[in-house]
């Protein structure tokens, strides 16, 4: 398959003084170098795509760039000899829509190091309603079970747990036999957190409680896509030899913290990063996530199906906390 001359982007033109975004017709020699052409056929939207497309944080350090962290779809066009036309692949994090062109274009080329080979059990629109969201949930589960996270330890709370990191995160513990806690902000999620398998849906303010250096011991570990007071909060009653993975931001960057929980219980706080994570982790990540961690619901996660032209929309959407689950962009007929 050739590719077209020109084709639709959805470009991200970002300075100190603005940013502005909209669709765009590009053509090949004006995205980032690779040596693999990708024909892409979804993306996603992630809470980082939303920051990069408003501007409400500094994502690009380059920039014009096309968006999307995440793509999925065949290959074209490859000088590398591991991936060949034809072939169904997907690219998550890695640089994307930060240093790299991404996602939010009718073709991207990437490096072959950074190409995970589509698994065996997943659809192309079903990798990317996983995408970052699902991929980042699963990394949180492999560090803190390579930490010795037991099931039978107790419950696990999952902080935010209607986004999209949050919903895989609830989904994915609860198919692995962990005990679910779901903590929300979000209006009317109790009945779709518990068909993803949480046995407990709690507000997110029972989490904040106290200021004591060493809180309640309630949980056995967390997964906490919040940050802030809440982190914080989450720590401080955390069980002994317990794990809180820390993976996102919405509640803030900052947070205080004595070492009374990691001296006294030997809590382990883990830093979780899935943009940057290594390609051998990355690869076998998403090998679990087409095995032992395929999703059974993920349907129910995908919220809608959008494209290009509706990206600023559902940007405004995701900040103002107006979706649950997942959304998919087909990208192949913008």
């Amino acid at each position: 398959m050739t590719p077209m001359k020109r084709f639709p982007a959805f470009r991200i033109h970002a300075d100190e003084a603005d940013t502005r975004a909209g669709i765009e017709l590009v053509d090949l020699e004006q995205l980032s170098d690779g040596d693999v052409i990708i024909r892409v056929h979804y993306s996603s939207v992630n809470y980082k795509d939303a920051l990069a497309g408003t501007g409400k944080a500094r994502i690009l350090r380059r920039s014009p760039l096309v968006g999307g962290i995440d793509l999925a779809g065949e290959v074209v066009m490859s000088s590398s000899n591991r991936f060949a036309p034809g072939d169904t692949v997907l690219v998550n994090g890695s640089g994307l829509s930060e240093v790299h062109d991404g996602g939010y274009a009718g073709y991207a080329r990437v490096p072959a190091d950074w190409i995970v080979p589509l698994p065996a059990k997943l659809n192309l629109d079903e990798a990317m309603i996983i995408g970052t969201a699902g991929f980042t949930a699963a990394l949180c589960i492999h560090m803190m079970q390579q930490n010795h996270q037991l099931p039978e330890a107790g419950p696990v709370l999952v902080t935010g747990a209607s986004g999209g990191v949050g919903s895989f995160a609830v989904h994915l513990l609860a198919r692995l036999g962990y005990e679910v806690v779901a903590a929300t902000g979000t209006p009317g999620a109790d009945g779709y957190l518990r068909k993803l398998g949480a046995q407990e849906v709690i507000a997110r303010d029972e989490v904040e409680i106290g200021r004591d250096l060493l809180g309640k011991a309630r949980w056995a570990g967390a997964i906490d896509n919040v940050g802030g007071k809440t982190l914080s909060s989450v720590v401080r009653s955390t069980r002994p030899w317990g794990n809180v993975a820390s993976v996102g931001i919405a509640g803030g960057s900052s947070f205080q913290l004595s070492t009374m929980p990691f001296i006294i219980r030997g809590v382990n706080l883990l830093g979780v990063s899935s943009s940057n994570c290594p390609q051998s982790l990355r690869r076998h990540i998403w090998e679990r996530l087409g095995e032992d961690l395929r999703p059974g619901q993920i349907r129910s996660i995908h919220a809608q199906t959008v494209y290009l032209e509706d990206l600023p929309d559902v940007f405004t959407r995701l900040l103002n906390n107006e979706i649950r689950g997942r959304v998919l962009v087909k990208v192949l007929d913008s």
